[in-house]
């Protein structure tokens, strides 16, 4: 067989075999005609039957010239794709035959993906590492390609939760910003999203969206092991906490480890509402193993709404500094320097909206009430934690590290930890956690241990090296 790839090469597979087999074609019709044959046959000497296929001479019972080019065409170009006049039933020649085409309209689904995505730039700024960082006017952002915020503008920030000082510092904590490069006024940075980024996903159609899997911690999660402490019972209105902030070893590119807080109402069923907000090492989605801060959502359990950062329209960014999806620098070391980055989400109580902020005060931007059903008014439960994904492809549990990559029992500059956990209350206050439960899944490769005291207030060192002699 021979296909043609999508730079225009053609690659012999298979070579046929010349046969000795002699058709006459007549004019509107696929099949021979014994009359007008017969002596055509016979003009075929021994000698001829037995010269090589390139030179034999075929005899043709043709009835229109255009029936003659035609066969000659056909002949000429047997001889220089052998493969190409294999058999007409094989399945898999016709298969390989339409394989460029398909490539083809998936790359132009790729592309017309990455025009919606990726806005025009008022500015561009090459990161360190190798990311590209687009400058895109506030309400050019894919959010405003939304429906119901077309023609709008980023709203004034809300009032915060009472009982939280954010410093209002400005911090570098991204490596986009270590070349000293920055958004103007009235612009937003953008990670650009390549067309590598896109084929690395497992589906074009899923790019920028998590698999849809059940969120309640138990062991039959689709692959995604977790070890979380959550409170449920009351209605929350934000939460809070700071985030040890390291590089943990993924093993396979179709896997992943994050650390993060989900805010989450509903049923837990089809109508699940989270908004989501952390850390990850991502090679799919971002082609490297840096750690990067990312923003999630969906209200309908991952199924058609949501994805991750500014991957659709949804999340409204407000600040010119920060860069969602963007590596974070610096990070911890094992028994070195430590490093944490602080969340916090909480509900607008004049718009409804749910805001975020990073680090000491910087707004980052909004999740408009009307993407969501239950979250709408309030979430019923709050989760911190890790999360990973084993696929198993060795047949073992996989090497891919949580949090540092170590167990929760070796402690502070070990242990990977997140400290200060907080909630929002009806009335727009942080306070503490009251009711904190951990929980691991398998907790011979990933565990938690919970703590409190009047430094760190409700916290939990958690992670684990995923593959070892008690988790096989």
């Amino acid at each position: 067989m021979c296909w043609i790839d999508l730079v225009g090469g053609v690659s012999p597979l298979a070579e046929s075999k010349p046969r000795n087999t002699h058709f006459c074609f007549v004019h509107g019709r696929g099949r021979r005609r014994q009359g007008q044959c017969e002596q055509n046959r016979m003009d075929l000497s021994i000698d001829t039957r037995k010269r090589n296929f390139s030179s034999m001479d075929f005899s043709l019972c043709l009835s229109s010239p255009i029936i003659s080019i035609l066969v000659h065409f056909l002949l000429v170009a047997s001889l220089l794709c052998p493969a190409c006049s294999s058999d007409i039933g094989n399945t898999p020649v016709a298969n390989q035959t339409f394989k460029p085409q398909e490539e083809i309209h998936k790359l132009n689904i790729i592309r017309t993906r990455l025009q919606q995505i990726n806005k025009p730039a008022v500015k561009t700024i090459q990161s360190p590492d190798g990311d590209v960082i687009d400058c895109v006017v506030s309400h050019q952002q894919p959010a405003f390609d939304h429906p119901m915020l077309k023609g709008q503008k980023p709203l004034d920030p809300p009032e915060r939760p009472k009982g939280h000082n954010p410093m209002d510092m400005s911090e570098n904590f991204q490596s986009w910003t270590m070349s000293g490069e920055s958004c103007p006024e009235g612009t937003i940075p953008i990670r650009r999203v390549t067309e590598q980024d896109m084929l690395r996903a497992s589906s074009v159609s899923r790019f920028g969206r998590k698999i849809r899997r059940r969120v309640r911690r138990d062991t039959n999660s689709n692959g995604h092991e977790h070890a979380v402490g959550y409170v449920s019972g009351e209605q929350y209105y934000g939460a809070k906490a700071s985030i040890n902030v390291w590089a943990p070893r993924v093993a396979n590119q179709d896997e992943f480890s994050l650390s993060q807080m989900w805010v989450i109402s509903g049923s837990f069923g089809d109508d699940l509402n989270t908004i989501e907000a952390g850390w990850q090492v991502s090679p799919e989605l971002y082609g490297d193993r840096y750690p990067r801060f990312f923003t999630y959502w969906t209200s309908d359990a991952y199924q058609a709404t949501g994805c991750y950062n500014l991957l659709c329209s949804g999340f409204v960014q407000t600040n010119n500094k920060i860069a969602i999806g963007a590596a974070i620098s610096p990070t911890s070391s094992y028994a070195g320097g430590q490093f944490d980055i602080s969340l916090l989400i909480w509900k607008d109580p004049k718009h409804g909206n749910w805001w975020l902020e990073f680090g000491s005060g910087i707004l980052v931007g909004y999740w408009p009430s009307f993407l969501f059903t239950h979250l709408r008014d309030h979430a019923s439960m709050v989760q911190f934690g890790g999360e990973i994904v084993n696929s198993r492809q060795s047949g073992t549990h996989t090497s891919t590290q949580m949090g540092s990559g170590h167990f929760a029992g070796e402690g502070f500059g070990k242990a990977s930890y997140f400290r200060n956990m907080q909630v929002v209350d009806w009335d727009n206050n942080l306070v503490p956690l009251s009711n904190l439960r951990v929980l691991a899944d398998h907790p011979n490769c990933y565990d938690i241990q919970g703590g409190i005291n009047n430094v760190w207030g409700n916290y939990f060192y958690y992670g684990g090296p995923g593959r070892n002699v008690r988790c096989p």
